[in-house]
């Protein structure tokens, strides 16, 4: 057994979840909850349950397996639940969890900031390309 100092294992404690290195797993989720696809999704479920047809028809340019992926990896991540009825045909329906419904209001945030600021970005891109054009 190596013994280490109350400083190393500060160190390694803030080295576990440092989101920057690959190894944090704080690292993985990130990228996880950056995917389009999932905060599209997400946005869908904020109004309550929905079956897939219905997630489908309002996540515009999710093809049906990008979109069973995403419900997928929302599921596993523990932000969605996947609820089977039994009737004919099979009833499925796709819900935040309480952990999924945390997340709503940082989305929300980016959201807004988005619609806020995107002719700011729209301007950036615009004499971004533009100098590069020139030069």
């Amino acid at each position: 057994m190596t013994t280490s100092s109350a400083a190393q294992r500060r160190a390694e404690r803030a080295r576990a979840y440092n989101a920057n290195l690959a190894e944090c797993p704080g690292h993985d989720l990130l990228g996880t909850l950056s995917d389009k696809w999932l905060t599209l999704v997400l946005a869908a479920l904020a109004d309550g349950p929905r079956r897939h047809a219905e997630l489908a028809a309002t996540v515009a340019g999710a093809t049906q397996k990008m979109l069973t992926q995403t419900l997928r990896k929302l599921e596993r991540e523990g932000l969605v639940t996947r609820t089977l009825t039994a009737s004919v045909p099979v009833r499925v329906d796709y819900a935040l969890t309480p952990l999924g419904e945390s997340l709503l209001p940082v989305q929300r945030a980016i959201k807004d900031w988005a619609e806020t600021h995107i002719e700011e970005v729209h301007r950036a891109r615009a004499a971004y390309d533009a100098e590069r054009a020139a030069g």
